[in-house]
């Protein structure tokens, strides 16, 4: 087997072995029993839950069947664009944007929005073409984790806890 790709999200640009084209995926270039591909089960938070278990890349896999993907997340609006050809929804610079993916891979941009007091991430988002990707600076967004069965404690605004 040649040299593998990166950990990380992929889109499957030509079939492997049974697995057809366009499909997203997360890749892993190490494991037991191999380097294999694991699909998306469902979406929390318009970013894609992949299984635990994957499937092995055949003995003679050709790296190019994969086509990397950015990293699903927020980013920010660096240059103008419009989603597609047809200019139906453009992304203006500065824009706060999520970056997610379908199941076959296709870049899906969501606009959050501020209402009261938190920012509402939507359902739905605007498919967009590939190339204006590179119009998308990532940001780093601290994330919070709730514990499984630990209630989310929530203080009144002002109050200190030390």
């Amino acid at each position: 087997m040649s040299e593998l790709p990166p950990c990380g999200l992929y889109r499957i640009a030509k079939p492997i072995g049974e697995i057809p084209a366009g499909r997203l995926v997360y890749f892993h270039n190490h494991g037991d029993p191999g380097p294999g591909v694991y699909f998306p089960e469902r979406w929390i938070g318009n970013r894609a839950q992949f299984s635990p278990q994957g499937t092995t890349l055949p003995e003679k896999f050709d790296t190019r069947a994969l086509e990397p993907l950015p990293a699903e997340g927020f980013y920010r609006v660096v240059a103008p664009f419009h989603c597609c050809a047809k200019k139906c929804v453009e992304f203006t610079p500065d824009a706060f944007v999520q970056l997610g993916y379908n199941g076959a891979g296709k870049a899906l941009l969501f606009s959050p929005e501020l209402g009261g007091d938190a920012i509402a991430i939507p359902e739905r988002g605007t498919p967009v073409d590939d190339a204006v990707l590179t119009n998308l600076a990532r940001l780093s967004v601290a994330e919070r984790r709730a514990e499984p069965g630990k209630p989310e404690i929530k203080l009144p605004r002002g109050i200190i806890v030390h």
